[in-house]
């Protein structure tokens, strides 16, 4: 078992429907619907949120008043039997300015409403409160790497041409495709989502929110089958030492455990791939003869300049450090364009491991996400309880993942994987066939500048002893990818928190 409750997990719950929804547009209607059937509870954390975003954006921008979200939960906060909270990361000015200042905006858009709007600063300067989800009534909760805002919405064919992303934002631009991915979960697993933002509030404001009290089980949205039955769920977070908080790293622990435990492929789709202690792991595994695949899908290069020149130019580091190591010929990297070769921003942060272990949550490959900044991910174990039904549905998902990228059916798809044997190998023959939106990522040589950046980590601190001096980084990253990987897992994480240096 991967997961296990205080190591790679906080706790394990299980949930007796879940499903995983791909891009925005099944997920903002989803949650629509949910929100619109709450009885007690409403309950948000993003990173970024912004209250002018339309659930249904139509053709240049337009958009009835009561589609945007702002005015729906204002609305909604209305009747009185319903609590609606929304916690915001309180943002970096920089951070702000790149998205039209919403924490500004949202302040204006909930003043004077029944909406409790926060926005959460309760954490090491530097860092910033990374987790996103939705909980209704702690019965039914959305969680996974979607923020609230009008350029993310998009579908999965990711259309060059889509009239339904233009002129959304308040520039009047048309916007980026974007991928997402987001779970849904019903039963004690979205209780224990809503018993962590509960914790969230308190550590935010010093407020104690109740509980909602037991309810049947909730209506499920009409439009999303739940592909799983009677699963347990994991849920994994991150968090730095602070104040009295202890330091949590149960999403880098699962990361390295499912790894090491990984039998034939590791697929993982993430908007960074920077963090030295995974490239290291995953390197372990292709120098092995009878080792697992690895097939990586990251965009081609990031949204904003500050990662472009930070992350990007980190992630052909971990790309080169993984193409050394593959002796044996399973290594893939890819980035995926639309039908025109524009680029798709991959912000999606999921991993599948042997087409049993499915995670999705905010979590990225990079040093903050496993140690610094808050997060959470939802993971499922389909070797669990639901048997072979759920072990089906992992395949399917993958399936649909893949072919979502290549453009093709998800029958053409299992095809190609039935027929090569691997999920790379399949990817490479639909390349070969035509099917050519995916993109190989290449390791390309650094000059002196970019080189620095890249071993020293600048913008990817470890945590809050390195996060203002960017000089000891370097050392600090060697320090923790060194400690992780001379133990096994249990020894490297079942230890006091806040005594780590």
């Amino acid at each position: 078992m991967l997961l296990v409750p205080g190591l790679t997990c906080w706790r394990t719950d299980k949930a007796p429907r879940a499903a995983l929804l791909i891009d925005m547009e099944d997920y903002f209607d989803a949650a629509m619907d949910a929100m619109s059937r709450a009885k007690h509870s409403v309950h948000l954390l993003n990173w970024a949120f912004e209250a002018n975003t339309l659930f249904h954006p139509q053709p240049g921008g337009a958009g009835k008043d009561s589609d945007r979200i702002g005015n729906f939960l204002v609305a909604l906060a209305k009747n009185p039997a319903i609590d609606v909270r929304v916690l915001c990361w309180k943002s970096a000015m920089p951070v702000a300015a790149t998205q039209h200042f919403f924490p500004f905006m949202d302040r204006k858009a909930f003043a004077g409403t029944k909406v409790k709007f926060v926005l959460d600063g309760k954490l090491p300067v530097g860092a910033c409160h990374h987790q996103k989800m939705i909980v209704i009534d702690d019965a039914i909760a959305f969680c996974g790497g979607g923020d609230i805002g009008p350029d993310r919405w998009d579908t999965p064919e990711h259309l060059d041409d889509n009239p339904r992303r233009e002129k959304t934002r308040r520039d009047n631009k048309c916007f980026d495709s974007r991928h997402e991915v987001m779970g849904l979960v019903d039963g004690p697993a979205a209780t224990a989502l809503g018993g962590l933002f509960r914790d969230r509030w308190l550590r935010a404001t010093g407020q104690v929110v109740p509980a909602s009290p037991p309810m049947r089980p909730p209506r499920w949205p009409g439009k999303i089958p739940p592909g799983f039955a009677n699963i347990d769920m994991g849920i994994s977070r991150t968090g730095a030492a602070w104040r009295q908080f202890d330091e949590v790293r149960e999403s880098e622990a699962l990361h390295v455990a499912a790894i090491r435990a990984a039998k034939s492929c590791i697929y993982m789709e993430n908007q960074y791939f920077t963090s030295p202690l995974i490239a290291a792991e995953l390197a372990d595994r292709l120098k092995e003869p009878g080792g697992p695949e690895v097939v990586l899908i990251s965009t081609e290069h990031s949204p904003s300049y500050f990662d472009q020149m930070t992350m990007d130019r980190t992630r052909l580091t971990f790309i080169k450090t993984l193409k050394d190591a593959d002796k044996h010929g399973r290594f893939q990297a890819y980035s995926p364009v639309t039908t025109l070769g524009l680029t798709i921003i991959v912000h999606a942060k999921l991993t599948i491991i042997d087409d049993v272990l499915l995670r999705i949550g905010s979590s990225n490959i990079n040093n903050r996400s496993l140690g610094f900044d808050t997060e959470c991910d939802l993971s499922l174990d389909a070797n669990g309880p639901g048997g072979s039904a759920n072990r089906a549905e992992v395949v399917r998902l993958r399936n649909k993942l893949l072919a979502h990228w290549l453009g093709c059916e998800e029958a053409t798809m299992k095809a190609a994987v039935a027929k090569t044997g691997g999920v790379g190998a399949a990817l490479e023959s639909l390349r070969a066939n035509g099917y050519c939106r995916l993109r190989p990522i290449a390791p390309k040589p650094l000059n002196p500048l970019a080189g620095f950046i890249a071993s020293h980590h600048l913008g990817d601190p470890v945590g809050p002893d390195d996060s203002w001096r960017p000089w000891i980084r370097k050392a600090a990253v060697a320090r923790e990818a060194s400690r992780v990987r001379k133990a096994d897992v249990a020894a490297a994480f079942r230890r006091p928190a806040r005594t780590r240096k």
